[in-house]
């Protein structure tokens, strides 16, 4: 069984990773968080200053991070110090951070990705191959997410963008206003917080008369956490380095 330890464990994904360990042959055996807690479902919390000796006392196999950059950067230096593998699911990391990542995948088996779910890997796929064929159509990409996001666009929708831009040459506008006439090489982006949507992606093809819509929506953050898990099992005895979710869900 996979000994993990949780970055965030006091938010909405730490406490699902927390809630699905069990089913995921994994033990969630400590808990990083800034707030006042002593523990989380009979889980010891300690401040993420505090994560490289508790990595050490507490055996720990894999870090899953589900926290805001600057602790998952705090929690991945320690990773880095005591040779333990971290998969990242924090999102909106500068250069600076994006850099620091790199370092510690020097170090460390390293596993970030915008999104663990399964559906949403084939999703890009999908996009990849619909984008390609579908050169001329317009595009535009939605997303919808909980009222307590903070980042926009969501992680996930920046890396479905990526995946068009690796296709097609297109700029990403951001919501319009106003007077604003739609040009050939764009593709609108745009972002919904609302009540508590685990998470909704869609991305419009559009021309030659006909709609094309690749659509994704997760139903519990369940699926999330699980999928997290199950790349920290993948992930904890391989070399330094970087690794994709891909490779879990082809395994």
């Amino acid at each position: 069984m996979t000994r993990v330890a949780v970055n965030g464990i006091t938010g909405r994904m730490g406490g699902a990773v927390a809630e699905t360990a069990a089913d995921r042959d994994c033990e969630v055996v400590v808990g990083f968080a800034t707030s006042d807690v002593a523990e989380v479902a009979g889980v010891p919390v300690v401040h993420p200053d505090e994560a490289a000796d508790a990595l050490a006392e507490y055996d720990v196999d894999a870090v899953v991070d589900f926290a805001v950059p600057e602790g998952a950067l705090t929690v991945a230096d320690a990773c880095a110090a005591t040779g333990t593998a971290m998969v990242v699911g924090t999102t909106g990391f500068d250069e600076a951070g994006l850099d620091r990542l790199d370092a510690v995948a020097a170090e460390v088996p390293l596993l970030k990705a915008a999104n663990f779910s399964p559906g949403i890997q084939v999703l890009q796929r999908t996009v990849r191959e619909a984008v390609r064929a579908l050169d001329d159509y317009d595009l535009e990409l939605l997303e919808s997410h909980h009222n307590g996001k903070v980042d926009a666009p969501s992680g996930t929708a920046n890396s479905i963008l990526d995946t068009v831009r690796e296709e097609r040459d297109v700029e990403p506008v951001y919501g319009r206003e106003g007077h604003a006439p739609r040009e050939d090489d764009e593709i609108g982006v745009f972002a919904r917080r609302a009540g508590d949507i685990r998470g909704e992606h869609e991305l419009l093809l559009a021309g030659n008369d006909e709609v094309l819509s690749l659509s994704h929506r997760a139903e519990d953050r369940a699926v999330f956490a699980a999928g997290a898990l199950d790349a920290a099992v993948w992930l904890a005895d391989r070399e330094p380095g970087r690794y994709e979710f891909s490779a879990v869900v082809d395994a």
